[in-house]
């Protein structure tokens, strides 16, 4: 039987929070098969979700299909906004959601991997970093620093992520990222610069492929997946509502619009995403580099909707 068999692997996920998006999923299917995790954690809300873990409130989340519970190796702070603490200005720095976290940066998160495992520790690495502060805006009223913080946190992360941990991951490595159809359709309502964001990412990933690929062996690849109502998501806003209006928020008119519009007509679920991403860091997927692979139910190859959303 053909199986994804990541025994004896370390991952490592950055952008785990909640249990509620991919990330998470993409954390759960990986241990599911075998391998250990770590998680990169946004330091404000890292002790929160310490204390849900610890007082038992994530544990259906975390039960895997053979009775084991998925427990992460290490937790650990991470604002990928910043590649070395030096970067974050004083405000961050001394933030008491920052300040009794060490080095939050993507080199903290380096040395500490470091000095846990050893220099090569790792064999797989997952981007689930997106954030734009002015989403909401249309891309004509978003300022020039919202949309460089956006590409920033959503997309120059991914090659810091690389640039850093690229030199720990054993010969063979796997990094996945996650992007969205925004990157090269026009989506109404996600907007501040994070379809720019999008797109740059998927050309980031096959540059990566080339660069990661001839100077380690690693490969690289992204997810570009259907919409999912998790936490983040649903801060984006109501596309099409006035101010103080009743009505759905953007993601939960997106997963309505898809799933009526995909060739398959059904809501796409985050363990999906998550299977097709523990195949592409398994050995199964060892030919594959420098990819965008639509995990969403088909609707990408959609030119034309057949369907309304109900309520719309």
């Amino acid at each position: 039987m053909l199986t994804i068999d990541l025994s004896g692997k370390r991952a490592f996920v950055a952008g785990v929070a909640d249990d509620a998006g991919y990330g998470f999923a993409i954390a759960k299917a990986l241990a599911q098969a075998g391998a250990s995790v770590c998680v990169g954690t946004w330091p404000p809300a890292l002790g929160i979700f310490q204390t849900l873990l610890r007082r038992g409130k994530m544990d259906d989340s975390l039960q895997l299909g053979d009775g084991r519970k998925l427990e992460f190796e290490r937790i650990l702070p991470l604002d990928a906004e910043y590649d070395v603490l030096g970067d974050a200005p004083p405000d961050v720095r001394d933030n008491k959601r920052y300040k009794e976290q060490g080095d939050f940066s993507i080199q903290g998160c380096t040395n500490r991997l470091r000095a846990d495992f050893g220099e090569s520790c790792l064999d797989i690495v997952v981007h689930s970093l997106a954030n734009g502060a002015e989403v909401n805006r249309e891309l004509l009223a978003t300022t020039r620093a919202g949309y460089l913080g956006a590409v920033s946190v959503s997309a120059y992360s991914m090659v810091s992520l690389v640039a850093h941990l690229g030199p720990m991951l054993r010969r063979g490595g796997a990094f996945l990222s996650l992007s969205y159809l925004a990157s090269e359709r026009v989506i109404p309502g996600y907007g501040g610069g994070m379809s720019s964001a999008k797109a740059a990412l998927e050309s980031d990933t096959r540059v990566l492929a080339w660069e990661a690929g001839r100077k380690w062996g690693h490969r690289v690849n992204c997810i570009s997946a259907g919409p999912l109502a998790s936490r983040a998501a649903s801060a984006i806003g109501r596309e099409g509502s006035s101010e103080g209006e009743k009505g759905k928020s953007f993601i939960e008119q997106m997963v309505d619009y898809a799933r009526d519009n995909a060739p398959l007509r059904e809501s796409l679920a985050a363990r999906e995403v998550a299977a097709a991403g523990a195949f592409l860091c398994s050995p199964l997927a060892s030919g594959i580099t420098g990819c965008v692979i639509h995990v969403d139910k088909g609707y990408h190859a959609m030119g034309k909707a057949v369907a309304t959303p109900a309520g719309s």
